[in-house]
């Protein structure tokens, strides 16, 4: 049997990953933007994990078993035959975890990135973004996180990754509303039906055109209509109650469209760059409340910086 090769023993080492909402209602599977809400992580050889953590999920950030960002380093460095070093990570953590901004692509990029760094595989980012993909199981979240910005992407049957940055044009403000419980990928994919019909099909291809003209274009006047999905939003509301409520202020003075981010349960926002954010976060606290769905909202915007840097 061939002897593990020893990891980097190096200087620390730091990541900085973006959460990502991907979906964008008709681009299900195929797109995703990157916010400039982030994951800091700062790591060492140590002679066993430790993980100190502050910012958002303190408690779930800094639980060592199970941990998704150390799993996935191990499990790399063992793949690719180097011997498992132990890390301590300081984590600094933005990302709401579990409510579908992007925490488990970020997490597995996370991995990837350490098991690249201490164990010296000079992967390419294509292969970074590939090996997150095949462990996400679709590779929109994985490549926006990387990447920076919008992103589209396709991962075939036998997990080739195809991927581009699309530069966007104009300012897209956005309120990332998320409510208090999470909801996982798996629980929020049974919901969909097996197969749909050549209308819905059709007119999700129309939408996700329109909508990568208008972010490409800055139109915002195509916005509103480009938003709509008849491929998951549906079928998922029920389980995410935000999107029905959010859904009916559409058009109204500051807000341009309204989206499920990811899978759920959170719901993306795209504001009027023309309108003051202060009233239009007023009038949807007040509507939230009258609905009887809680929420935080966080002011957010499309970033173009990645994990690559």
């Amino acid at each position: 049997m061939t002897p593990a090769k020893k990891l980097q023993l190096s200087s620390r080492f730091v990541l900085r990953l973006p959460a990502t909402s991907a979906n964008l209602g008709p681009a299900f599977d195929a797109a995703a933007i990157a916010l400039d809400l982030y994951i800091s992580i700062e790591a060492k050889t140590a002679a066993a994990f430790s993980i100190v953590a502050t910012g958002r999920d303190r408690e779930i950030c800094q639980r060592i078993e199970n941990h998704l960002i150390l799993t996935t380093y191990q499990e790399v460095a063992e793949a690719n035959g180097w011997e498992v070093i132990p890390l301590s990570l300081k984590i600094k953590n933005d990302i709401p975890i579990g409510k579908g901004c992007g925490s488990s692509a970020a997490a597995r990029l996370a991995g990837i990135a350490l098991a690249n760094h201490f164990g010296r595989l000079h992967w390419s980012d294509a292969q970074i973004v590939s090996e997150a993909a095949r462990r996400e199981h679709h590779a929109d979240n994985a490549a926006a996180c990387w990447m920076g910005g919008l992103a589209v992407a396709s991962m075939s049957d036998v997990g080739k990754i195809q991927m581009a940055q699309v530069p966007i044009k104009g300012k897209w403000p956005l309120f990332l509303a998320v409510p208090g419980y999470p909801l996982s990928t798996e629980e929020a994919r049974r919901v969909l039906p097996p197969q749909y019909s050549r209308a819905d099909a059709v007119t999700n291809v129309q939408n996700a055109m329109l909508l990568l003209t208008a972010l490409t274009q800055g139109r915002n006047d195509l916005l509103a209509s480009a938003l709509d999905d008849r491929i998951h939003q549906p079928y998922r509301a029920p389980l995410c109650p935000l999107l029905p409520c959010l859904w009916k202020l559409r058009g109204r003075p500051g807000v341009l469209g309204v989206v499920l981010s990811g899978a759920g349960p959170s719901v993306l926002v795209f504001l009027d760059p023309r309108v003051s954010i202060q009233p239009t976060r007023k009038m949807l606290t007040s509507h939230i409340a009258a609905a009887g769905v809680p929420a935080e909202l966080l002011v957010t915007r499309i970033t173009q910086r990645g994990g690559r840097g």
